[in-house]
């Protein structure tokens, strides 16, 4: 009976000791690619002017149907600064990877926010987006307004409403009479001072952006909003709506998010 050596034994532990360090390696790498190609779970929405959080609600109820966990952010609306700060709060409460998206001038917070090491990916809806030493006023000087807009000048305390009277046709035409009467009852008080505070440093020069065009914003006219999101590169999604679009059509809106979300590295 042949007897196995002591060399030819430890050659053999050797050789399988190797082949389970392989194998174990691949698995783990395996695991780690599943882990970072899992789509993100996570959602913020940031609101604009003359408007608040309630105004989400429909892309809430789309995005948590589809298994999404979506929180929503309360804009103090008193300076770029504190709407920040406020993002950031709600940022800081993520378990994870977020896909960060702003309406209007909630796009010049999220350009601004979206440097939370939380956030992995930004949507713009019918949204501005600054570069480093931007406002959002620049932006919106580049296009003469429409005859629909209701912007009104600031007050003697420097807050900037809509008139009330073209707030509908101007702001939310495609959402029902009802819906806008209750959306400009309960917009916040817009301080102007948020308008011309410049971007510091644009998240979106680090961060993979996706934009959603309102080809009948009589609010942020749709040339701007191309222009803004082509010097950018950002990936655009053109949809008929009014600026209130993620209203009128949330479902629309919602495939870019969850674009977003699968395309992002986690």
């Amino acid at each position: 009976m042949k007897t196995t050596s002591l060399k030819e034994q430890m050659n053999r532990y050797f050789m399988f000791a190797v082949l389970l360090f392989s194998f174990l390696f691949a698995t783990a790498n395996s695991n780690a690619q599943s882990a970072n190609s899992a789509p993100i779970k996570n959602v913020v929405l940031v609101h604009g002017a003359f408007a608040d959080g309630s105004g989400w609600k429909a892309l809430y109820e789309v995005l948590t149907k589809k298994g999404y966990h979506v929180s929503i952010v309360q804009n103090p609306l008193s300076s770029l600064e504190d709407d920040v700060a406020a993002t950031n709060v709600v940022l800081d409460r993520q378990d994870g990877p977020t896909v960060l998206v702003g309406h209007s001038w909630g796009g010049a917070v999220i350009t601004q926010a979206g440097n939370h090491p939380k956030v992995a990916a930004l949507v713009y809806v019918a949204a501005f987006q600054p570069d480093n030493g931007e406002s959002a006023l620049q932006w919106l000087q580049t296009a003469p307004p429409a005859p629909e807009n209701g912007v009104l000048p600031p007050d003697d305390k420097g807050i900037v409403y809509y008139d009330q009277a073209k707030f509908h046709a101007g702001f939310c035409a495609d959402i029902s009479k009802e819906e806008a009467d209750f959306m400009y009852a309960s917009q916040g008080a817009f301080y102007a001072k948020g308008f011309v505070t410049p971007i510091t440093k644009a998240a979106w020069r680090d961060k993979p952006a996706y934009a959603v065009v309102a080809t009948n914003d009589k609010s942020i006219d749709p040339s701007i909003q191309r222009a803004m999101y082509k010097r950018s590169n950002t990936k655009v999604t053109e949809v008929k709506g009014s600026h209130v679009v993620f209203m009128s059509q949330p479902e629309a809106v919602a495939k870019v998010v969850i674009a977003a979300s699968k395309n992002s590295k986690s």
